[in-house]
């Protein structure tokens, strides 16, 4: 973040100043801004959430003992302070202050059903070899987490890659509002929160708000091999670039192999010529993320060599999204626990089989949440992918993932085991009664099943 005098940060954010006392000198703050208080730093703005189980207000004392510059809040507190109607909508105004102050950042933004952190993360990785980069970590692609985001560019920062996410229609429009994207990609349109959504075509309608906000002389990259974001083209005032495994794309893949890992090796084809890639990253959907991954970084001036380079160096940066441990006694563990869709789940399952070829193989399956009246049956076929796949066994966990179970039974040929479970301790157990060397098991759910901890006690209990 540039310094901002307090003064400053009250007339971006449409706020008053309170502190520090007249004749003073103004206060300066030199950031992080930062919503946790235990992450205060001298120099850092402290905005005080008001969420549903804790007030940042009450935490704002904290903040400013530990070196915080000044406040962001509702209300006046004990310290320099800027007070706003609403903290997160000031956030954002704040975000979109300190863009206009820094006229050479180069906006790049991601959004789609599925991939958008992986791909987000790759693209990171790419841009910073053409200059100094921020990108978030994990999924900050909300309303607080982009803005936070977005505050932490400074006057050195060149490339600011941006993941956006949406739960409705307007969300995403919200959010180039405060950061328009020079570079705006859409991944693909899915399944992932179609009970929110009301439907893939609203799904595409939302996800698309973030090429409409692509300015003239901008560039919209969008899959070639999904329909509903190829018909984004029409929405953008920017140069569409297209990426995926269609012949016809502008970035596209030739020559797909996929190692016994499942790590995808391929010769990059662009406009401006050829390279090899070597993917570091587990699964065949890795790779329409890598060519949207180098559709951004071309846009953003990179040539062939420089992103096949990238692509084949760059690693996993978020955790929980497929990593990939062997334990000391052989068994694979694959944790992709951070969230779950039918889409994301489906291609897991792809990738747990393809590595355990002549091995026995695994899937521990929670929730995919927010699919609304498709659930029931969007379990159900999942159940039936795994059966269908011939895998020994699937573990269900939790009751919402229950219909996953009754998909598996409705294949007769499947000669695997479906264990129903009711929790994460249970899935444990289970797995320890039938894992034996050399055994592959997946592990993937929606963040409120919460199995990142069936892996974390899968590797525990092989490092004893």
């Amino acid at each position: 973040m540039i310094p901002l005098p307090l003064s400053t940060i009250a007339e971006i954010t449409g706020g008053t100043r309170h502190g520090p006392p007249p004749g003073a000198p103004d206060v300066v703050v030199s950031g992080p801004v930062v919503v946790d208080s235990r992450a205060a730093a001298p120099g850092a703005l402290f905005a005080a959430l008001k969420g549903e189980r804790a007030d940042g207000h009450d935490f704002a004392a904290g903040a400013l003992a530990a070196g915080a510059a000044a406040v962001l809040a509702q209300r006046p507190v004990a310290g320099p302070c800027v007070v706003v109607p609403d903290v997160q909508e000031a956030l954002g105004r704040l975000a979109r202050g300190l863009l206009e102050r820094l006229p050479d950042v180069t906006v790049i933004a991601v959004t789609g059903s599925a991939g958008k952190t992986s791909t987000k993360d790759l693209i990171g990785q790419l841009a910073g070899r053409a200059g100094p980069t921020v990108y978030p970590p994990g999924s900050f692609n909300n309303e607080i987490g982009l803005p936070l985001t977005v505050l932490r560019a400074d006057a050195g920062t060149r490339n600011l890659v941006l993941e956006m996410g949406a739960r409705g229609i307007g969300h995403i429009a919200y959010l180039t509002g405060i950061a328009r994207p020079d570079v705006g990609v859409v991944l693909n349109v899915g399944t992932a929160h179609v009970g929110e959504f009301g439907g893939r075509e609203n799904i595409a309608r939302a996800k698309g708000e973030i090429v409409e906000a692509v300015p003239p002389g901008g560039t919209a990259v969008l899959n070639a091999d999904d329909p509903l974001v190829a018909a984004m083209a029409s929405r953008t005032r920017g140069e569409v670039v297209t990426f995926g495994r269609a012949p016809d794309a502008v970035v596209r893949a030739a020559g797909e192999t996929l190692d016994e890992q499942g790590r995808a090796s391929f010769t990059l084809v662009t406009p401006e010529g050829t390279a090899p890639v070597a993917l570091r990253l587990h699964g065949s959907h890795a790779v329409p993320n890598a060519l949207a991954a180098a559709a951004a970084a071309r846009a953003a001036g990179l040539g062939p060599g420089a992103i096949a380079e990238g692509l084949s160096a760059a690693v996993p940066v978020s955790r929980w999204r497929m990593e990939v441990t062997e334990r000391a006694d052989g068994v694979t563990v694959v944790n992709d626990a951070y969230n779950a869709n039918p889409d994301s789940t489906r291609a897991a399952l792809d990738v747990l089989v393809h590595m355990a070829r002549g091995r026995r193989a695994y899937a521990v399956l929670g929730e995919m949440a927010e699919l609304g009246a498709s659930s029931v049956a969007e379990h159900a076929k999942i159940g039936q992918h795994v059966a269908r796949s011939g895998i020994a066994g699937l573990i269900v966990v939790g009751a919402n993932a229950a219909a996953m179970a009754e998909g598996a039974g409705q294949v007769g040929s499947w000669t695997g085991e479906c264990v129903q479970v009711d929790d994460v301790g249970a899935a444990v157990a289970a797995l320890s009664e039938r894992l034996g060397p050399r055994d592959v098991v997946l592990v993937k759910g929606s963040r409120v099943a919460g199995l990142e901890r069936v892996a974390a006690a899968l590797l525990a209990e092989g490092a004893r």
